[in-house]
C-alpha cells in the first residue's frame, strides 16, 4: 500500500486499533483486513459458505487498499471490534417535553462515544416564555435546550478518537427563528453544532413578494405574530456572509424526494447536510475514489461497475453486522435499510480528462458520472432485494408499484469525504480543489497542522519530471507554479478560480442523481458581497438542491483549510 505521510498519521491517530497502553497495535492492511473479513461474514446469515465468503473478503480488502472505495470512518475503525458500531449517521427527535428532551441528550452521548454524528429538528418545542402548565412557569425555549446537548458533546469525544458532531435544524416559522438565526454570530458558541435553518416554499414565495410571514407556536399551532419575510430572509444571509452559518435545508424539496413518505416527515440531516433521515434512523455511507478509474484520459466505466456493485453489497452488509446504539435506532435503520454511496476525488479526475472543473463541460462530466453510478447502484440494490429481501418498510415506498424488488430505500449520497479523502489521497467529495499547497488544521485533539501539496498537483510535478518540486512548493509555491506548463496549469482550478454559481451547479448536476443530499461548500473569497450570498441561495432553491452551506474565506478566526497565499511561517525549514 502506497500511504502518504499525511495519510499515515490520520491512520496513527483515529484508526488503527490501540492497545491498552494506547499503543498502536494494528498495520494499515491488518486495519483492511479486519474490516473486509466482518464485512464479508454478514454473509453466513444469507446460507453463504466458506469459499464464497472467503472470495468476498479478498474482493473488499482489495477494493479499500486500493483506495478504489472507502466505507465511512466509524466503519473503518470499529469493524470486527467489540464495539461495532459502523454508522455515521444518526438523526434523534426532540419532542416537545423533558423526557424526550434528556432521553435524546443521553441518546446523544452514546451515539458520539460510538463513533457517530448526531441531527435534531428543534421545531417542536415551544418558543422561550411560552407558558408551562405543569409548573406554572414559563419555557427556556429550544436554544437554552440546544446548549445542554452542546455541553454533553463537549464532554464524550467520539469512540475516543474524534469530537461529537451535530447539526440543530429549526423550521423558518418558529417564533425563536431570529434567536436562532444569529445563534452563532459570536465565534466560539456551540462549537459543537453546525445549524441550518429549514426553509419551506411557502417562505420562498413570500420573500418574492415581499410579504409578511407566520411565526406559529409548536405547541398549540397558533399564529404568535407575523414578519416581514424579506428582514428574516436577510438576517439569514448577513449571517451567512459573516461566518458561514446558518446552513440551509430547503425541507419541502427534501420530502417532495422522501423515498418512504408514508413512514414519516423528514425533520432534520446529518450534521454535514448530506443525510435527510427520519427519527431514529442512521445511514451508512461509503465512498469511490473516482481518480482511480481514469485509463488512456477515458473512464473505464466497466470496472466502475464492478466497484459500484461490490460497494452496494458492502454497505447493505454494513447495516446487518452494525450494533447500533440503541433498539428504536436499529428497528428504524433495518426498516429503510438506507445506504449512501457516493465518490471522492472528482476534482482530481476532471484534470485527468482534460476537462475545468469551473466550465459547462465539468457539469455535464458530474451529470454523466453521477447518473451512471445511481443507475448500476439501484440495479444492484434489486438484485440485493431479489436475493436477500426487500427492506420491511417497501409498500410504504415510492417502489412499491414500479419494481417487483429493492433493498435499500436509499443508495446514493455525496458526503464530504474528510478523512478518507487524506487517507486514499485524493481530493474530498465532489468540491474544486481547495488550493495546490494548504495547511490543514487537524481537529484540536489531534494536535497537529498538516502542510498538504495537493495530490494532484503532485501528479502534474512527477509527470513533467519534476518531482524535485514537490518539496519546494511547500515553501516557494509561486516560483513552483511559474515552472508548469500553460495548458497544464489552467487545468489546475481551484476553489477561488470557481464562481459560485459554478459552485452550484455542480452541486445541482450532481443532486439530479443522488437519492439523498450532497455534502459541498460554496467557499467564497473575502471580498465576497452580501448580494453574491442571496444569488447563491436563490439559485440553490430554482436548481432544486437540498441544501447549501457556503463559506467566506476568512470569515473566522479558526478554519480547516487555509490556502497558501495566507500561510504566516514556512512549515519546511530544511530548505
Amino acid at each position: 500500500m502506497k500511504l502518504s505521510e499525511n495519510a499515515l498519521f490520520v491512520l496513527k491517530q483515529r484508526y488503527l486499533q490501540k492497545d491498552e497502553n494506547g499503543e498502536v497495535c494494528e498495520t494499515p492492511e491488518q486495519m483492511f483486513d479486519r474490516v473486509a473479513k466482518s464485512i464479508a461474514e454478514v454473509e453466513i446469515q444469507y446460507k453463504k459458505e466458506g469459499k464464497e465468503i472467503n472470495e468476498l473478503k479478498n474482493k473488499f480488502y482489495k477494493m479499500m487498499t486500493s483506495f478504489d472505495f472507502l466505507p465511512n470512518s466509524p466503519t473503518l475503525m470499529n469493524a470486527g471490534t467489540e464495539l461495532n458500531q459502523l454508522s455515521a449517521c444518526f438523526m434523534l427527535p426532540v419532542e416537545d417535553d423533558m423526557d424526550s428532551i434528556f432521553e435524546a441528550v443521553k441518546n446523544t452521548a452514546m451515539i458520539h462515544k460510538s463513533g457517530g454524528g448526531t441531527g435534531f429538528s428543534f421545531s417542536k418545542l415551544r418558543p422561550k416564555d411560552d407558558i408551562v402548565k405543569t409548573t406554572g412557569g414559563i419555557a427556556s425555549g429550544p436554544l437554552s435546550f440546544m446548549r445542554v446537548f452542546d455541553c454533553a458533546t463537549d464532554v464524550i469525544k467520539q469512540g475516543g478518537k474524534r469530537r461529537g458532531a451535530n447539526m440543530g435544524v429549526m423550521r423558518i416559522d418558529h417564533p425563536d427563528i431570529l434567536d436562532f438565526i444569529v445563534l452563532k454570530e459570536k465565534e466560539g458558541v456551540l462549537t459543537n453544532f453546525n445549524i441550518s435553518v429549514a426553509i419551506t416554499d411557502k417562505f420562498m414565495r413570500a420573500v418574492k413578494e415581499n410579504k409578511e410571514f407566520p411565526l406559529i407556536n409548536p405547541r398549540n399551532g397558533k399564529v404568535t405574530k407575523k414578519v416581514s419575510a424579506r428582514a428574516l430572509w436577510n438576517l439569514i444571509i448577513m449571517m451567512a456572509w459573516k461566518n458561514g452559518e446558518p446552513g440551509i435545508l430547503f425541507i419541502d424539496e427534501i420530502n417532495r424526494k422522501n423515498p418512504t413518505p408514508e413512514a414519516g416527515d423528514i425533520e432534520a440531516t446529518n450534521p454535514c447536510g448530506e443525510q435527510p433521515l427520519l427519527s431514529y434512523e442512521s445511514c451508512n455511507l461509503g465512498s469511490i475514489n473516482l481518480s482511480n478509474f481514469i485509463v488512456d484520459k477515458k473512464i473505464d466505466y466497466e470496472r466502475l461497475r464492478e466497484i459500484i456493485r461490490l460497494s452496494i453489497r458492502f454497505l447493505d452488509n454494513v447495516i446487518d453486522i452494525n450494533k447500533f446504539p440503541l433498539q428504536k435506532i436499529c428497528d428504524a435503520t433495518k426498516a429503510n435499510r438506507k445506504i449512501g454511496l457516493g465518490v471522492m476525488g472528482f476534482a482530481d479526475t476532471l484534470v485527468e480528462l482534460g476537462i475545468r472543473y469551473n466550465s459547462e463541460d465539468g457539469i455535464e462530466k458530474a451529470k454523466e458520472i453521477m447518473k451512471f453510478i445511481q443507475n448500476e447502484a439501484k440495479k444492484m440494490s434489486m438484485e440485493l432485494g431479489k436475493e436477500k429481501g426487500n427492506f420491511p418498510n417497501f409498500d410504504k415506498s415510492i417502489f412499491k408499484n414500479k419494481v417487483e424488488t429493492m433493498r435499500n430505500a436509499t443508495v446514493t449520497t455525496i458526503a464530504p469525504t474528510g478523512s478518507i479523502s487524506i487517507i486514499a489521497n485524493c481530493s474530498s467529495g465532489i468540491e474544486p480543489i481547495f488550493s495546490l499547497v494548504y495547511y490543514r488544521e487537524v481537529e484540536e485533539t489531534l494536535g497537529k497542522r498538516l502542510i498538504e501539496v495537493n495530490p494532484i498537483f503532485q501528479k502534474v510535478l512527477i509527470d513533467i519530471g519534476r518531482e524535485d518540486l514537490i518539496k519546494m512548493a511547500k515553501c516557494d509555491f509561486n516560483s513552483v507554479l511559474k515552472l508548469i506548463p500553460k495548458e497544464i496549469k489552467e487545468l489546475l482550478v481551484t476553489s477561488k478560480d470557481t464562481t459560485s454559481e459554478q459552485h452550484v451547479k455542480i452541486q445541482s448536476a450532481f443532486q439530479k442523481y443522488v437519492d439523498n443530499a450532497v455534502s459541498k461548500t460554496v467557499n467564497l473569497p473575502n471580498g465576497s458581497t452580501i448580494d453574491e450570498i442571496e444569488s447563491i441561495f436563490v439559485l440553490a432553491y430554482e436548481l432544486e438542491c437540498k441544501g447549501i452551506t457556503l463559506y467566506r474565506d476568512g470569515s473566522r478566526k479558526y478554519q480547516l483549510l487555509v490556502p497558501e497565499k495566507q500561510q504566516a511561517e514556512c512549515p519546511v525549514c530544511s530548505l
